[in-house]
């Protein structure tokens, strides 16, 4: 698949620096070093190194990857790395796709103006958000009522909707079953029922708000610009009042067909960014023209194009810079990372017992210990396997001399 037409890179290259003077003093450095990152990324700046290939002596220029979380041009190779991992811990059990959404009003209080707090502010909700979510999906599943398990599961945030807003929400992959109380047996879902949704989304809806009143008691949440009357205890209650009798979106998608089926849905989410760059269709003097998917309308309708101005495209794919060293990817429940293979080995154990199906986990155990290596490098005119011939050092940063 060739290069497409136009790249965020390239706006950014060419609009970059007149939109970072003028919106000076409310850019974080989270941003300012994604937009450096993909600026430079695959060009001489970054380095690379010369190919040959062993076959037809053909030889190709590979500059290096940034490698940032939030460059297109990155997510591959990091999406098939993760993918592999994850491969040996799938389950042979059906998996549900659960999604827990904030309501606007609260994405309106983690994204502020000021550079000096917006990391903080969106590093308290979003935290909120993955704790809150990990919270209700244990909690109810919990409940001898409803099933009365230990889960595990692997939640991803996405902050952006379609057309690059703000939107945060968690899509959680879900095994369709979990521990019982006493470790000692398998106790699945009923078919093609995971949880109720509307118990889901109650207790989601509670939690969240308790926990949000809390962190601006404690301070941790603070308001600024348009929500500075919010830092008064009094007007920050009003505001959640409504939030309380509205229904917050969770959804539960039907069971996937099988362990691939998971595998194939997951690499479509787990390192998706705000945009692709096959996602832009025009770029010129009247600002940049993407493909999004409105959600209201029915089937066909749904897929549209929108043109923004480009410093306004620049500033919807920023505001979905996550702070520094928080993870979009995160483990809860029975695959938390530090108990996940002990609990992984046992599950498995448990379910040869509850199923009587070993020979499905020994094709699954035989599969995993295929990991044949591959070449990095192929090439493109004969396949053949390429081997380095020279580096391509990096090109020193140009810098201000010393006032």
């Amino acid at each position: 698949m060739g290069r497409p037409p136009w790249e965020v890179a390239d706006i950014f290259r060419d609009h970059g620096p007149a939109w970072r003077e003028n919106n000076a003093g409310h850019i974080s450095l989270g941003q300012l070093r994604t937009m450096s990152a993909i600026e430079r990324c695959r060009s001489a700046a970054l380095g690379g190194h010369v190919l040959r290939c062993d076959r037809c002596a053909t030889q190709q220029i590979a500059y290096n990857s940034c490698r940032n979380q939030h460059c297109p041009k990155c997510q591959g190779a990091a999406a098939k790395r993760w993918l592999a991992d994850r491969k040996a811990e799938l389950l042979p059990v059906p998996y549900y796709h659960v999604v827990f959404t904030l309501p606007a009003a609260i994405g309106d209080i983690a994204y502020q103006n000021q550079a000096v707090v917006y990391d903080l502010l969106f590093k308290v909700v979003y935290d909120l958000l993955f704790k809150t979510t990990a919270a209700t999906l244990l909690t109810i599943a919990a409940d001898a009522k409803r099933l009365g398990a230990r889960l595990g599961f692997i939640a991803v945030l996405h902050t952006w909707g379609s057309a690059l807003t703000h939107h945060p929400h968690l899509h959680c992959i879900v095994p369709g079953g979990g521990l019982s109380p006493d470790g000692t047996r398998w106790v699945p879902c009923k078919p093609g029922f995971f949880l109720p949704v509307r118990v889901l989304s109650r207790y989601f809806q509670r939690v969240f708000l308790e926990q949000l009143n809390t962190a601006h008691r404690q301070g941790r949440l603070q308001c600024y610009g348009q929500h500075q009357a919010l830092a008064n205890p009094e007007a920050f209650a009003d505001f959640l009042t409504p939030l309380r009798h509205i229904d917050w979106v969770v959804y539960a998608k039907r069971p996937f067909a099988g362990p691939e089926a998971v595998l194939e849905y997951l690499s479509r989410y787990t390192h998706r960014v705000a945009i692709s760059n096959r996602r832009l269709v025009a770029y010129d003097q009247h600002g940049v023209t993407f493909k999004w998917k409105d959600y209201r309308a029915k089937h066909h309708k749904r897929y549209k194009t929108m043109t923004l101005k480009t410093e306004e495209f620049i500033r919807r794919f920023l505001i979905h810079v996550l702070p520094k060293g928080f993870h979009r990817i995160q483990h809860f429940g029975l695959l938390a990372n530090p108990v996940r293979n002990p609990n992984l080995k046992r599950l498995r154990t448990l379910l040869i017992h509850h199923t009587n199906q070993q020979h499905k986990a020994k094709s699954t155990n035989d599969n995993d210990n295929n990991n044949t290596p591959h070449s990095t490098y192929i090439c493109p005119v004969c396949g053949a396997t390429m081997t380095i011939i020279e580096t391509l050092p990096r090109t020193p940063p140009v810098r201000a001399p010393p006032s």
